[in-house]
């Protein structure tokens, strides 16, 4: 499905994520035009091989806003305005999705959330494989077009990435939980740190691989996050919470000598850490699923989000024509080894799944 597009996108916002998109199409073949809201950052991004050219590009065919959350509606829908009819898909890479998607509700704008990321700060922190083996989250409605839908899943696979995809209102729910409140909880120890290393000068020179490990992520852009934590309050606060819950139980188990419930939790979250979701597997560990899908709304957001609550990657989809009427079907790409809890959910949805290996091992 890649070949059939012209290879044509506008990035519009290039600082550090936007840059890093732009680096990893332009390294592929794609011809990426973008603007920012500084002329000057735009002109920089010509310069150091991010974008073909500053302005907009009524040939491409994908757009990314990637910009602060609270212009991504604006931009969103700018861009949507400009070219009425046109097959473009418009997505953002904003770390809150509800509001945006509400917002700007139009069936060729699908949220998007690399979970992907850099100590660096802006431009010059751009890198082409920023998103080799990341997460990449789209949050599909039941007003989303297929086709504008396998269209960008098929361009960010090709960035490398392992596309995920939840409802809005609960990606930032999850996000709260890996992306906001770690965050948070890294500038607040290393705020905490800094401060006792004004008592304690050596303090910091006794930070290792660990503490330098949990607290990596305070180092990126302070700007984003009033905005991101303004937009996903809720979420944050509750997580919060839980997370304030869980650390007095452990102060408490510390307190009272409870070593029994210290053991356990860190076994149970080490077990956890190891088992962290790996890369892409082999072709030979792939299966194709072919899923003919009625032609009425909501029907790819079904099918894909259902993949995403049983933590089944999807790793390629495309839509093919069906020999029966007024119907499509949907082919995906997903591990063999997880295929089988796809196809018996989407049997208890009434879709009836085809399953053939991709490739046998030689």
């Amino acid at each position: 499905m890649i070949d059939d597009l012209p290879r044509r996108a506008l990035i519009v916002g290039v600082g550090l994520i936007g840059g890093s998109i732009g680096l990893a199409l332009r390294q592929r073949g794609w011809y990426v035009s973008g603007r920012d809201m500084l002329e000057a950052r735009a002109k920089r991004a010509v310069e150091i091989g991010v974008l073909d050219a500053v302005g907009d590009d009524p040939e491409a065919q994908v757009v990314f806003i990637a910009t602060p959350v609270g212009s991504v509606v604006e931009e969103a829908k700018r861009e949507l305005a400009s070219y009425p009819g046109s097959d473009r898909v418009v997505t953002d890479v904003a770390g809150v999705k509800a509001a945006i998607v509400e917002a700007v509700d139009h069936p060729n704008f699908v949220g998007g959330h690399p979970m992907a990321g850099s100590e660096q700060v802006g431009l010059d922190g751009a890198h082409g494989d920023m998103f080799v083996g990341a997460t990449w989250v789209l949050t599909p409605t039941e007003r989303t077009d297929p086709h504008a839908y396998a269209r960008l899943q098929s361009v960010i696979s090709l960035l490398g990435a392992d596309v995920v995809a939840v409802p809005p209102a609960r990606h930032d729910i999850l996000v709260a939980m890996v992306s906001h409140v770690p965050h948070l909880t890294a500038s607040v120890l290393m705020d905490l740190a800094s401060q006792s290393a004004e008592d304690e000068p050596v303090l910091l020179r006794l930070a290792a691989g660990g503490f330098r490990d949990m607290t990596r992520v305070a180092a990126g852009h302070p700007g984003i996050w009033p905005e991101i934590c303004q937009e996903n309050s809720e979420a944050i606060v509750l997580m919060l919470d839980r997370l304030e819950d869980s650390l007095h139980k452990i102060r408490d188990s510390i307190s009272s000598g409870d070593r029994e419930y210290l053991s356990q939790l860190l076994g149970r979250a080490s077990k956890a850490r190891r088992n962290l979701p790996s890369k892409v597997p082999p072709p030979y560990r792939l299966v194709e699923m072919r899923v003919p899908v009625p032609d009425r709304l909501g029907v790819l957001a079904e099918v894909t989000t259902t993949a995403g609550d049983l933590g089944v990657n999807i790793f390629d989809l495309e839509i093919a024509h069906s020999q029966e009427g007024a119907k499509g079907v949907l082919v995906l790409i997903v591990d063999a080894e997880a295929s089988s809890r796809l196809e018996r959910a989407l049997g208890e949805k009434g879709y009836k799944v085809a399953t053939t290996p991709l490739e046998t091992k030689e």
